[in-house]
């Protein structure tokens, strides 16, 4: 088995032990580990009901955990591992992080069958928003543009 491989043999099973630990400890069945350089600088745990917040994903919590630990919200150069599939919300966040890659062990179709189905999810994305079952909708007030205005006028602003 080559080197990179066996990383990924190794930080995947400690992703799938910190899902399993959160299952027996009443949190949901999801578990991520951030890895940069060899070196765990995030965990992350479902915490979506025991902390009554729909965003507290593992990835989310693993990328925050991340981020705060090296004190940048970039995480150039780190892998996300986790224990399945990121659902759109996490893969969203990895992106939005800027982790170099992210490898999973189950898939949505595990998610699934566990009752963790983001299909909907997927389909809804791919539908007309005008069919969505929540409206979306824009609504331009005076003032929409200032917010952006104000950022692109600072010059000390931090691009990403």
């Amino acid at each position: 088995m080559n080197p990179a491989a066996s990383d990924d043999e190794r930080w995947l099973t400690e992703a799938v032990a910190l899902a399993t630990s959160n299952v027996e400890d009443g949190g949901g069945p999801f578990g991520a580990i951030v890895v940069r350089d060899g070196v765990v600088i995030g965990t992350g745990q479902n915490r979506v009901t025991r902390d009554n917040d729909p965003t507290a994903h593992a990835e989310v919590q693993a990328i925050r955990a991340a981020c705060r630990a090296i004190g940048d919200f970039s995480l150039a150069g780190a892998t996300v591992y986790t224990s399945c599939e990121p659902c759109p919300l996490c893969l969203a966040a990895c992106l939005w992080s800027r982790a170099d890659r992210v490898v999973y062990a189950a898939d949505r179709d595990d998610a699934a069958r566990a009752g963790f189905d983001d299909s909907v999810f997927y389909d809804l994305f791919a539908a007309d928003r005008s069919t969505w079952p929540m409206p979306v909708t824009a609504h331009r007030v005076p003032t929409t543009s200032e917010p952006m205005d104000a950022w692109l006028a600072r010059p000390t602003r931090t691009e990403y």
